[in-house]
Order: C-alpha cells, then sequence, then structure tokens
C-alpha cells in the first residue's frame, strides 16, 4: 500500500483545510490518459472503486490501476518559495 511522509501528510491536510469542502477532501492519483503519468488533484471524495490511504487525517484516494502501481511506493511533497506544491513519488524502503 502506498505510504505518506509526514511533509506529505502535512501538505494534503494543508491543501484540504484550505478549501470550503467536506473533511473528506484528500488527493485523488489516477492514471493520466496517456497511460505513462499519473494525475493528482484534490477531490471531495473518493470515487467508486478507489483504495483510501489514512495517515493521520491526511486522505489519498487512489484509482485501481493507480494503486497498484503505487502497491510499494512512497509519496512525499515540498513547498516550494513559491507557494506551488510539488509531489514526488520514490520506491519504498524495505522493513
Amino acid at each position: 500500500m502506498l505510504a505518506l511522509t509526514d511533509n506529505a501528510v502535512s501538505v494534503i491536510r494543508d491543501l484540504a483545510a484550505t478549501t470550503q469542502t467536506p473533511d473528506t477532501t484528500g488527493v485523488r492519483i489516477a492514471v493520466a490518459q496517456d497511460q505513462e503519468q499519473l494525475s493528482l488533484a484534490l477531490t471531495p471524495a473518493a470515487s467508486d472503486g478507489d483504495q483510501v490511504v489514512e495517515d493521520q487525517g491526511a486522505r489519498v484516494y487512489l484509482e485501481q490501476e493507480a494503486a497498484s502501481m503505487l502497491a510499494d511506493r512512497t509519496l512525499d511533497a515540498a513547498v516550494e518559495q513559491d507557494g506551488s506544491v510539488q509531489f514526488f513519488v520514490a520506491t519504498s524502503p524495505q522493513a
């Protein structure tokens, strides 16, 4: 299952809190139409069939194909000086 770093948790919670959306708001990751990239968007709730990853109040909704691709990965995030957010996917360290 996708793991979240503390940075990713913080950024996702901050993004969800800055909008007037339900408490279930999180980010949804899906495979883009070109099948070679992932798309990420803020969304008020999971879509049917999404896998839900919740960590310390941060919610990530994974479209089925994206969930398979990210099963052994970690999501990290950083806020740039200009306020833009960058998300990164890395291989999870072996336990």
